[in-house]
């Protein structure tokens, strides 16, 4: 993971002597719904191995958007850190995670007064706000077809911190919760794309073929 994202070192390093005391190691199981009680007014949360979705469900039609993959060295929820307000979404872990759990005020005290913190904490918070202003375009501009290349593309390129090796493990309904769509047409873009000898897959594991003709298919990167 690149340097700039690794919020999990940014605590431990610049900070450690101030959270040491504070902290408390939590694990959650593969699965599991998270964070139900309003647990993210009180604590914040580091992921230190695994991976958490967050998550808007429409109660109406089951339609479910996934508004962020947690993974290694991500931190949340900063929407609540800086406002105190709760935040309408809901959490699930993705696969077993471990994570470091910190008395929210005393991260709100180093946003506050900690220069060190705040030099990797508000580019890592941009970085947040520009993944959610992208996914709101895309959805409203983009089709499925070409949210779905571009985010095979994305998910290989080592300098896109938040998107690099994201779908990797993911299941076919995981990616279509990501784009905004649902599994079949997810699979139904993917086999088009397999037989054109563009992608191939294995063991949740997608791989590009031919990156020039899957760069043919889209003109938005």
């Amino acid at each position: 993971m690149q340097e700039n994202h690794h919020s999990f070192q940014l605590l431990t390093q610049s900070v450690e002597h101030e959270i040491t005391p504070y902290t408390k190691h939590k694990t959650f199981k593969k699965g599991e719904a998270l964070f139900s009680d309003g647990a993210l007014t009180h604590y914040f949360y580091v992921i230190v191995k695994g991976k958490i979705k967050s998550y808007q469900l429409n109660l109406q039609n089951a339609k479910e958007q996934t508004i962020f993959i947690f993974r290694e060295g991500d931190m949340f929820d900063t929407i609540i850190l800086l406002d105190g307000k709760a935040h309408d979404v809901m959490y699930e872990a993705l696969e077993d995670t471990e994570a470091i759990e910190l008395p929210i005020e005393k991260v709100r005290e180093l946003v506050y007064t900690n220069p060190e913190f705040n030099k990797k904490f508000f580019p890592y918070l941009a970085m947040q706000m520009r993944n959610m202003e992208e996914l709101a375009t895309d959805i409203s501009l983009y089709t499925t077809s070409e949210r779905l290349i571009k985010l095979l593309l994305q998910s290989l390129d080592p300098s896109n911190v938040m998107k690099y090796n994201l779908i990797h493990g993911l299941s076919h309904t995981e990616i279509a919760k990501l784009i905004g769509t649902v599994r079949h047409v997810v699979e139904r873009h993917l086999k088009a794309l397999k037989e054109d000898g563009i992608i191939d897959e294995k063991k949740r594991k997608l791989q590009i073929l031919d990156a020039n003709k899957l760069l043919k298919k889209i003109k938005l990167i």
